[in-house]
């Protein structure tokens, strides 16, 4: 059975022919709750749909223009109109390593995106969410590289056990630090202070975390019917509670 995955053109809102009037970017890192937070504040209706519009791996949303630059930038244009709420908002969900690969695959595209979402002289927006929970955090990124399986749609078993590997969850640590200090020196260079929110924040009270980046954008908070959005479903736990206790003693032991 096909899953959703809010790519698809039945999810998109009425054309805005002149395209956004309001911007901002969601920068994150893999595993801190991203998906989660943006069908969040796609739901509301007035904050965009800050989904991964620049993943072009094969195996993303558009991976079927991974080798094309001119579909990737017409694919972008055509976002800019279809996802833009209808009171002007577009919101750009990225991770670091999907713009180092742009800059690298797509130099042109890249010109293009930054100077719609950070313009020169213009309002620079940036939500930025992070992780409490490092080790939680850690668990998931390992145990999804090493798996293969990010989402709950790509499960097969829902009490999967995978071997426990120290090794796995000290790069994939080393990962989610490398990107947040990507991310800093970014906000850095560009002299922007981030709306900075926290997953297990968000977890608690996605209204009001929604409002925060309603306020920060400056709009206003709608409190009509949601906007029909697909379902983020969790991900089956397995022996994830394990590896964290596993891994805490590890670092523990490691600073002692």
């Amino acid at each position: 059975m096909a899953v959703d995955t809010g790519y698809e053109g039945k999810f998109d809102f009425p054309p805005s022919p002149d395209g956004p009037e309001r911007t901002y970017l969601f920068a994150s890192v893999p595993r801190a709750g991203s998906t989660y937070f943006s069908h969040v504040l796609w739901r509301t209706g007035c904050l965009g749909a800050p989904l991964e519009y620049l993943n072009f791996e094969p195996a993303g949303p558009y991976g079927f223009a991974a080798n094309s630059p001119q579909m990737q930038l017409q694919l972008w244009r055509s976002v800019l109109s279809r996802r833009c709420s209808p009171n002007g908002v577009f919101g750009l969900k990225v991770f670091p390593i999907q713009l180092e690969q742009l800059n690298h695959d797509n130099p042109a595209l890249l010109e293009e995106v930054l100077s719609v979402m950070l313009p020169r002289g213009g309002e620079r927006r940036i939500v930025y969410l992070r992780r409490r929970d490092r080790v939680a955090q850690a668990v998931s990124y390992a145990r999804a590289s090493i798996s293969g399986v990010w989402r709950k749609d790509q499960e097969t078993d829902s009490a999967q056990s995978i071997d426990y590997s120290q090794q796995a969850l000290e790069a994939a640590e080393r990962g989610i630090a490398f990107q947040q200090e990507v991310w800093t020196r970014m906000f850095n260079d560009l002299a922007i202070a981030p709306l900075e929110l926290w997953h297990e924040d968000v977890l608690a009270d996605p209204s009001a975390a929604a409002q925060q980046v309603a306020d920060y954008v400056g709009v206003a908070f709608n409190a009509g019917p949601a906007v029909d959005v697909p379902e983020i479903r969790k991900q089956s736990e397995g022996d994830a509670s394990a590896w964290a206790e596993r891994y805490a003693r590890s670092r523990q032991s490691s600073s002692s």
